[in-house]
């Protein structure tokens, strides 16, 4: 009875749970050195023929001057689309986005708001979303699929004339890349924060328990 005793309570150390699985860790990490590099070197290429009346501080831009800033953006985008295929592959045919991003509801969205707003919104269980990062990662999904169609309409606008007319030419096409970077930064930003002010999330990204 002794030894039982002994070896249920070491049981919860060796069963963790997995929350976020090698997979999803590897493609996490991936994406996000190649989103950083995107969107520094973006920044670079923007400052050359700005949409807006304002420029981004060659501080946090990357390739130094336009030439260079298309060489960065280029390999980062290559790496992006492919481990983006890789993540949309592997979390449709595992299940992970069913299980995980599925139901959203309206009435779930504005309950999860409301108490993360009042602090009160749970993180117990990270192996299950809330409505809100149901939302906001589904909507990540389709602001990547975007920024990545619109991105190849800009680069090659005659050899993808269809794609770049279903954006609306050219000039919207850029408006659409530089909207879509926007929310990416802005996504980043809540993303980096909630880990911090919950940082057995940045750890169940790291090691997966």
């Amino acid at each position: 009875m002794s030894s039982l005793a002994v070896s249920n309570e070491h049981a919860p150390a060796s069963t963790a749970r997995v929350i976020q699985p090698a997979w999803v860790r590897i493609v996490h990490w991936i994406n996000a050195v190649a989103m950083i590099l995107m969107i520094m070197s973006g920044w670079q290429i923007y400052n050359a023929s700005p949409l807006f009346n304002f420029t981004f501080s060659r501080s946090i831009t990357l390739g130094g001057w336009l030439g260079g800033a298309l060489l960065w953006h280029f390999a980062a985008m290559w790496l992006l689309m492919v481990n983006g295929l890789v993540y949309l592959i592997l979390g449709l045919v595992t299940g992970r986005f069913r299980k995980k991003l599925l139901p959203i509801t309206p009435a779930g969205v504005i309950s999860d708001t409301k108490a993360a707003l009042t602090f009160r919104l749970s993180h117990d269980d990270l192996t299950k979303y809330n409505y809100v990062q149901k939302l906001l990662y589904t909507g990540i999904i389709v602001v990547g699929v975007l920024i990545v169609l619109s991105g190849l309409s800009i680069w090659k606008p005659v050899q993808l004339q269809w794609l770049t007319a279903l954006f609306g030419g050219y000039d919207v096409a850029r408006y659409v890349h530089f909207i879509c970077m926007a929310l990416i930064v802005a996504f980043l930003v809540v993303h980096v924060a909630l880990a911090i002010l919950v940082p057995k999330s940045l750890r169940a990204m790291i090691i997966g328990r």
